[in-house]
């Protein structure tokens, strides 16, 4: 099963955009804290000072100085690829030849290095995040995107020592990777803190490296547990501080300088801080750093089905009550196809264990091992039933990518438009056959059955929903659609069952989707 969203940044590089919030190790022992107003102190006759109330520090300082020995800096070179450098040159856009600058020679002995005048060495970038030494002997947590495409790698200690080091295993799929400096060595560390978990509103530090201001310390409070910002495999812990670009990788601690997460991305129209970050819950990052450590290759359940979420809308459209997840589409040949599963199957629970969301099930499958049962309980057609299926193992997420390159593709029909005259009308959409006629006139490949639909009347829910002309329905209400007569009966089902919409099949671009539309009156 196969998602970042709209103003979420992920990228711990000075230059690109990313959020981080980190502290770690062991740390100063506070009372819990508490709702009460500031106290008054007074330091004289004339003079008055406030002080926190009671469990809030009054200085991060004694913490910071425990486990800001353990944060490092991370410096990235990386060759840029000719076709993002010549997007990115300023007036060069689209023309059809690569530009790429001649490096001098620096007689570094780097092989990309222009040995016979023919070639030009491609440029190099610099970026820059940050991690944290998880162990005596030099192993460091920090960000997959942080170090994905190094060439080298370049670590910097709070004393200002500059160490190599080379990447231990990377994962895609919860953004986090671990290197180690090269040498060897004794290293102040701090532990992951699995066990006991601040409350939201408790105080927690950040410590990074924002725009390589290296040994950098920000405070705020968590506010969530528990939040999917689209990433497939994490609930991540929102966390109020002022974190900013380089904070990626880095640790974010609880008062007793623990590391309670890694800072991953943060919340951020602008580009820039506005105080809402996100981290990798401890336990995830601990499970999967220890892993990659031990040479293990990260290997996650797989189902080969492409699902959404089933929606308190969609569940009112099929006389519902729970939400879960609805399967759009199967991998032929893949766990689920063989096993059963059906497009349009409504996934309430997975081994007992309710679905409320798509990520829920996503997470479900991807934490089970390859050739596990998963036991899916469903709904086909208003009906309970059960489907069993092997996991099998999950691919790449470059893989995965690959195979949905064409999805999102636009099919030339543009924005809605408003109903071919002759076609039937239902819902406020002009539906016609789906032809040898309504396929070339669309780009509508053989394999997809259903109703073609010629245009969405402006005001129309369908328009509100983004159906457009060149959209196929390929069900009504868990029913196959040929005809326009098919989607009208369902309809009309749907309103003698009294039920507020109806739930559509929709293929686009060889991806199906399932849309609750509203029955007009």
């Amino acid at each position: 099963m196969a998602a970042r969203k709209t103003g979420f940044i992920v990228g711990a590089v000075a230059g690109l955009g990313v959020a981080a919030a980190a502290l770690a190790g062991v740390g100063l022992r506070m009372s819990p804290a508490s709702a009460e107003a500031p106290h008054l102190i007074r330091a004289s006759n004339t003079s008055t000072m406030f002080a926190p109330p009671p469990g809030a520090p009054m200085s991060f300082a004694d913490i910071f100085e425990q486990v800001a020995p353990a944060v490092v800096s991370i410096d990235v070179t990386s060759k840029i690829d000719p076709e993002t450098l010549r997007r990115s040159i300023p007036g060069f856009e689209g023309l059809p030849f690569d530009i790429v600058p001649k490096q001098p020679k620096g007689g570094n002995g780097d092989d990309d290095q222009d040995q016979g005048g023919s070639q030009p060495a491609l440029p190099k970038q610099q970026s820059s995040g940050s991690g944290f030494f998880i162990s005596p002997d030099g192993y460091i947590v920090t960000n997959n995107h942080v170090v994905e495409n190094a060439d080298k790698i370049t670590v910097t200690l709070t004393d200002g020592r500059e160490l190599d080091a080379d990447v231990i295993g990377r994962d895609e799929g919860t953004d986090l990777a671990v290197v180690k400096v090269r040498g060897g060595g004794k290293f102040p560390f701090v532990n992951f803190e699995n066990s006991a978990k601040p409350r939201v509103g408790d105080w927690v530090i950040a410590v990074g490296n924002p725009f390589g201001l290296n040994g950098t310390a920000t405070a705020g409070i968590i506010s969530s547990y528990g939040r999917d910002i689209g990433d497939t495999f994490v609930d991540y812990i929102q966390i109020d501080a002022p974190i900013n670009r380089g904070n990626s990788g880095g640790p974010t601690f609880d008062t007793y300088g623990r590391v309670i997460g890694v800072n991953t991305a943060i919340f951020s129209p602008s580009g820039g801080s506005v105080g809402i970050g996100f981290a990798i819950p401890a336990d995830v990052a601990d499970r999967i750093t220890k892993q990659l450590i031990n040479g293990g290759k990260i290997t996650r359940g797989y189902i080969g089905a492409t699902i959404q979420n089933f929606t308190q809308e969609m569940a009112e459209s099929q006389g519902l009550t729970q939400k879960g997840a609805i399967v759009a589409d199967l991998v032929p040949g893949g766990p689920a196809q063989k096993s059963g599963l059906q497009a349009g199957d409504i996934v309430l629970g997975v081994n007992g264990a309710p679905v409320t969301s798509s990520s829920e099930l996503t997470r479900a499958v991807a934490n089970t091992r390859p050739g596990d049962l998963l036991r899916l309980d469903v709904v086909r057609g208003g009906k309970r039933q059960t489907v069993d299926i092997h996991a099998g193992v999950r691919p790449s997420e470059k893989e995965l990518a690959a195979t949905n390159d064409n999805g999102d593709e636009e099919d030339g029909s543009g924005s809605p438009s408003a109903p071919a005259a002759k076609a039937p009308v239902v819902l406020g959409m002009g539906l016609i056959p789906l032809d040898a006629a309504a396929r070339a006139r669309y780009s509508i490949p053989a394999n997809v059955s259903g109703v073609a639909i010629t245009g969405v009347r402006a005001d129309a829910d369908a328009a509100d929903k983004g159906l457009r002309a060149g959209d196929v329905i390929v069900s009504a209400s868990g029913v196959a659609a040929r005809t326009a007569s098919d989607v009208a009966a369902a309809v009309d089902a749907a309103k003698r069952a009294g039920r507020p919409s109806i739930l559509l099949g929709v293929s686009r671009g060889g991806r199906t989707l399932y849309v609750p539309i509203k029955i007009e009156g």
